[in-house]
């Protein structure tokens, strides 16, 4: 071998593993670079037009309410005792019916009270028939004295016996009126109208005067009371619309709603503000009443109050759920006529349920976005669904 050629064949070899490291690279740019960095960018899914349902701003009247948290309270609760000892022999009603005041509720046995009354009437009698025997000698005495035949002071002996025997008269008499009250307290009546609650006693049972647990109790249903409080920065709108009620005869009205928001109980009026605010709580108490004639109002019940304060009359409202806050303020998405999105700045007022009160920045029918919001920028295109 000679020597050129083991010069020569290191130097083939070499170039012969450039060649192929350059045919592997361009292979690799154009078979698998190239096309990845030529095909077309993916389609934005947030540069097309955005779905929305809009409602149009509408003009009505609105209600002013002052939600808070009350109690049902009866106006009236009475624990029913009697008034006389003995046993008990009747109940004339059941528990949980409604009472008139005057109804008798249950009696206890009245045969003792019976004798005591036939005692006092007899003793009764036996005075009024003595009173006139007095009145009987007096009258004579007044004839004999005319004709000189007693003497002045036998006179007025029988005047003293007379008016003795009418103040005995006056006692007996009080001894058979008290007799004949308390054989009528064995017959005990409702001293209210109302529902009853549980009795306390059985038939047959001995019963106390005056014993602290009663016999059962009666509360009042009808009408009914709501009691709750307001807190201190809102005393003055409420007296202010107090005021103004008492002088034009038109009570302020108020809702009262179940535990939930979901139904509304009943309908009363304002009664009563408390003369003075709770300073640990810094509230205030008020009263409202309710004819409540179908009992959908309960004692010790919770609800939720809404106290009507006034009515803004043909003002533009919204959503509530349309209403957007931000760093620009309190606003709202409209649609306008070219189908574009729009923020609108707006000022608010008071909210009645779902709808809100739109004081300034927008005008009736002007269609506000309620729905697709998220995806909502000023200027992009929205299709009204």
């Amino acid at each position: 071998m000679s020597t050129s050629s083991l010069r020569t064949s290191p130097l083939r070899k070499l170039l012969l593993a450039l060649v192929v490291i350059a045919i592997v690279g361009l292979a690799w740019f154009f078979l698998w670079r190239t096309p990845a960095e030529t095909l077309p960018p993916p389609p934005n899914p947030w540069s097309g037009p955005v779905p929305v349902r809009v409602v149009p701003a509408s003009i009505e009247d609105l209600k002013v309410h002052i939600k808070a948290i009350g109690n049902v309270a009866p106006l009236n609760t009475v624990t029913v005792r009697s008034r006389v000892d003995g046993p008990l022999v009747r109940l004339l009603v059941n528990e949980g019916q409604h009472v008139n005041a005057g109804e008798v509720l249950l009696e206890i046995d009245a045969a003792p009270y019976k004798v005591k009354l036939d005692q006092a009437e007899g003793t009764l009698q036996q005075t009024r028939a003595q009173l006139k025997n007095a009145e009987d000698n007096l009258a004579l005495y007044q004839r004999l004295f005319t004709q000189n035949s007693v003497a002045k002071q036998q006179l007025d002996t029988q005047i003293a016996l007379v008016e003795q025997w009418k103040g005995t008269l006056k006692t007996h008499q009080a001894q058979v009126d008290d007799a004949r009250l308390q054989l009528s307290y064995t017959k005990v009546s409702a001293p209210i109208s109302g529902r009853l609650g549980l009795r306390r006693v059985d038939v047959g049972n001995l019963v106390t005067a005056n014993d602290s647990n009663g016999l059962v109790t009666i509360t009042q249903t009808s009408p009914i009371a709501a009691l709750f409080t307001i807190p201190e920065n809102q005393l003055s709108a409420v007296r202010r619309a107090f005021i103004a009620s008492r002088d034009q005869q038109q009570p302020l009205t108020v809702d009262a709603w179940d535990r939930s928001e979901q139904e509304q109980l009943a309908t009363g009026i304002l009664t009563t503000l408390d003369n003075q605010i709770d300073s640990s709580t810094g509230t205030l108490r008020l009263k409202a009443e309710f004819a409540n004639e179908d009992d959908s109002l309960f004692p010790n019940q919770f609800v939720n109050i809404r106290l009507h304060l006034s009515t803004l009359e043909n003002v533009i409202t919204i959503p509530t759920d349309a209403i957007q806050h931000g760093s620009r303020g309190t606003y709202v998405y409209i649609v306008d006529a070219e189908q574009k999105a729009v923020i609108r700045t707006i000022t608010t007022g008071p909210q009645e349920g779902t709808r809100t009160a739109v004081l300034d920045g927008l005008s009736e029918g002007e269609n506000v976005v309620i729905e697709g919001l998220d995806r909502l920028t000023e200027g992009r295109r929205a299709d009204i669904m």
